[in-house]
């Protein structure tokens, strides 16, 4: 109950993680419904020559042939000769016995791209969508990851001690004092771009700080009085680590997780940029913007709406994180306020 007081005043207090908070609960909740709100495939090709890079808010005739494939159209009408479309400023009719009747009071289908469509016709609101069900997904499974690597070497070093902490100590001086955004393209190319890879590749080389702040936190918490009591009526080394040591030690651990999925999506995104994380045609936020650097001025909106939703997650979790680190070390907040 102390706790749950201490974040409703918070959050009273905190006009900036209350919207945190709200982005990112709009954000999941977005990608977890994507199949309601989306009205087609992320991954289909709606006739490129007419439908490609569609502005936002574009509306289109959408004829449905026989053979399966569709065609855009800016006006269909029918005549006695066939389907009359009118396409990107040419006139086109299609035989009657070719095209497909759908079930509505034309015949055809009235399709709405509110956020436009990409080079292959493939529409960008559905991409964002189910692209932020893979970003998020590798960076929540990444920062678990990494959470979970930093607790073990920490904990060990820390408990153990002597010759075993210098050791694991000297590892994580060392992969903290490598390029790791070096280390990351390395390890991508030398395992492949598949998601799973890229969840193990970025979880593990995001463990090095939760590691030493376990480490730190342990150490500090093995000197207080209610573990040396602990200690002393004879309670068991494995016993005060998880009920004293480990609940003490996991509340910087969990701020610095929370600002470690903003960190992860954004390396996922420029390894997905660079061609070396989710691979087309899969969507992720990074290929996305891949996808339009190409025609940034003629096609602004494939690439502006995925680069707003990366930045919009990225602070959303950062804004949440800090606000976790008042809650939990309310004197580090107020003073550095």
């Amino acid at each position: 109950m102390g706790k749950m007081r201490q974040l409703s005043g918070l959050l009273a207090a905190s006009p900036l993680m209350r919207w945190g908070l709200a982005i990112m609960l709009l954000m999941l909740l977005l990608v977890l419904f994507a199949p309601l709100l989306t009205p087609r495939s992320p991954v289909t090709q709606i006739d490129p020559v007419a439908g490609g890079h569609l502005p936002p808010g574009a509306r289109r005739q959408a004829v449905r042939l026989q053979d399966g494939r569709w065609l855009l159209a800016e006006d269909a009408r029918w005549t006695e000769e066939g389907l009359r479309l009118e396409r990107g400023g040419t006139t086109e009719v299609i035989p009657i016995e070719e095209v497909e009747r759908l079930p509505t009071p034309t015949g055809l289908e009235r399709r709405f791209f509110p956020l436009g469509t990409d080079r292959f016709g493939r529409d960008v609101w559905s991409r964002i969508l189910y692209g932020g069900r893979v970003s998020l997904t590798i960076g929540l499974l990444a920062a678990a990851l990494a959470l979970t690597l930093g607790l073990a070497v920490g904990s060990v070093a820390a408990t153990v001690g002597g010759v075993v902490d210098s050791l694991l100590m000297r590892l994580v001086d060392g992969l903290l004092s490598f390029p790791r955004l070096f280390l990351v393209l390395t390890l991508s190319a030398l395992f492949g771009a598949r998601t799973w890879v890229v969840i193990l590749v970025l979880g593990a080389t995001s463990w090095m700080t939760a590691a030493r702040l376990v480490r730190a936190e342990l150490l500090q918490l093995g000197e207080r009085d209610f573990v040396t009591a602990a200690r002393a009526i004879g309670q068991h080394p494995v016993r005060v680590f998880w009920r004293h040591l480990l609940p003490g030690a996991l509340a910087p651990v969990l701020v610095d997780t929370t600002l470690r999925v903003g960190d992860i999506i954004l390396i996922e995104a420029a390894l997905s940029f660079l061609g070396l994380g989710v691979q087309p045609p899969l969507p992720s936020w990074g290929n996305m913007i891949a996808d339009g650097s190409d025609a940034l001025v003629s096609a602004w909106w494939v690439t502006v709406f995925p680069g707003l939703a990366i930045a919009l997650t990225v602070i959303a979790f950062n804004l949440v994180g800090d606000g976790l680190r008042d809650l939990l070390h309310p004197r580090t907040g107020s003073t550095a306020s």
